[in-house]
């Protein structure tokens, strides 16, 4: 499992290592990560090292008498060292015979020119917005200095950026923020290199962990994001004495004239998951994508859900793609079985918050977050880790906020996933990922890893698909892909 920390997490870890006597051993750990970070993206030519006042700019110079003392063409710019650490290694590079010059927009346009890289070394998780006008300069003075060729590699996250937020602040016109082309940061990642546009002026994100007892960094993590070797054992196995019957019965209930094709995809998608039964039911004629699907209109489908005895109920729904106005009171009466239930698209609805139950899996885009929490689509998306939490604290049960990437919540705990690809930007993916998760609970799976196996398989399909089909994916691109994601995860 990968950490996801917020600045204050990562205070309460650096005073835990300061009460310890290891902060200065962790920056020294950081440094070094940076300095052979920066010796593979650049082997040869001068590096520009940028050296803030904070902690951030004691790393830079950590990394850059790394590098010196490699032998390297190293040059250091730094604004007057405020933290007694930065400070410390700000000697130690003067004493291997380092030399500091201040820092301004014009010396770093001059000595940016010929650099074969530049380590931002500014500012760090500690930061808040906005950017005081001198960085400000400087700050555009490096993005200049990158459109004209010089790579930059950012020291934990690119400056000017809020470490919890996924959003770009606005500056008045002014630049914001760094673009980096590499960031590397330390112990565990943060919501600024995961989400939006924030990460998009992350780069390639470099993790180097830090050499301090695992269980430090997990104390103040506010989510993790798992690998595939975490979620491997999660995959059901069938015994050779398997049969359909056993394979996962899943029912999905969805489908209204005009927006049929929502629940065919996520009958396919519980098919390519692995279950052995999918009966669509519906008050409209759904096409039958493919033959292996069941099909059953219902002139009368409140009717039908109601009077369905508990023997026949199968053992996972998926619920609500395309289901039109209804989808709220039919759902209630599908959640009164207390069977796994996947609710999805016209099933969420405010209105069924705390209704749900333990087996219980909604899964909103950010507008339909929004819709459930009253506030707007920009302001899921600028947290979505606060967005989930404050959803599943609303729905109960395990929450599924869609994204790229997506975040599972459960009470008191939060999961990120990783991979996809964004031409999974396209109608149907989440109706086909509905279909995946309940087939994933027919087979016996809880609602937690049903929800962070199913988007990691969902999301190594896009990647997979992507590979076939290149940029734009439609829906059964990718679900034709779940078989080869479900060997990679397993490795066979």
């Amino acid at each position: 499992m990968t950490a996801i920390l917020d600045p204050e997490g990562v205070r309460a870890l650096d005073a835990r290592l300061e009460r310890a006597g290891l902060l200065d051993l962790a920056m020294e750990d950081a440094g070094r990560a940076v300095a052979d970070e920066a010796g593979r993206r650049a082997p040869a030519g001068p590096v520009l090292l940028l050296a803030g006042g904070g902690a951030n700019g004691g790393d830079a110079f950590v990394a850059a008498r790394h590098l010196l003392t490699l032998g390297r063409d190293v040059r250091v710019l730094a604004r007057p060292s405020t933290h007694p650490l930065t400070r410390l290694n700000r000697r130690r590079w003067h004493a291997v015979g380092g030399h500091t010059r201040p820092l301004t927009p014009a010396a770093l346009a001059r000595q940016a020119g010929g650099a074969a890289l530049v380590v931002d070394g500014l500012l760090g998780t500690g930061f808040r917005p906005p950017l005081r006008p001198a960085l400000a300069g400087v700050v555009a003075a490096l993005n200049a200095a990158r459109s004209r060729g010089a790579p930059v590699l950012a020291i934990d996250l690119p400056s000017g950026l809020d470490a919890a937020q996924a959003t770009v602040p606005e500056a008045n016109g002014a630049e914001s923020s760094v673009q980096a082309d590499v960031t590397v940061t330390f112990a565990g990642l943060k919501a600024a290199l995961l989400f939006g546009d924030a990460a998009a002026r992350s780069g390639e994100v470099v993790l180097a962990p830090l050499r301090v007892p695992p269980t430090w960094v997990a104390d103040v993590q506010v989510a993790e994001q798992p690998g595939d070797l975490d979620l491997a054992p999660l995959l059901p196995q069938r015994t050779a004495a398997a049969h359909k019957g056993v394979a996962g019965r899943v029912w999905v209930v969805g489908g209204h004239p005009g927006t049929t094709g929502a629940p065919a995809l996520a009958g396919l998608g519980a098919l390519r998951a692995g279950a052995g039964l999918v009966t669509l039911h519906s008050a409209a004629e759904v096409p039958l994508v493919t033959p292996e699907l069941m099909a059953q209109r219902h002139p009368d489908l409140a009717a039908f859900l109601r009077d369905t005895p508990a023997a026949r109920r199968p053992d996972a729904v998926a619920l609500g793609m395309g289901l039109g106005p209804d989808a709220a009171a039919l759902a209630l009466e599908v959640l009164g079985w207390a069977v796994p239930t996947v609710l999805d698209a016209d099933a969420l609805q405010p209105e069924l918050a705390g209704r749900g139950h333990a087996a219980c899996l909604w899964t909103p885009h950010p507008g339909e977050a929004a819709r459930l929490l009253g506030t707007s689509a920009a302001g899921i998306t600028r947290d979505p880790l606060a967005a989930a939490r404050a959803l599943q604290d609303r729905l109960g049960g395990v929450v599924v906020l869609k994204g790229g990437p997506s975040v599972v919540a459960r009470a008191g705990e939060l999961s990120v996933s990783r991979g996809g690809h964004p031409g999974m930007a396209s109608a149907g993916m989440g109706d086909t990922l509905s279909g995946v998760l309940a087939a994933l609970l027919g087979q016996g799976l809880g609602a937690w890893d049903a929800a962070r196996l199913g988007v990691r398989l969902h999301a190594r399909a896009g990647e997979r698909a992507a590979v076939r089909f290149g940029y734009g994916l439609g829906a059964t691109d990718v679900t034709h892909e779940l078989g080869g994601a479900w060997a990679d995860l397993r490795g066979t």
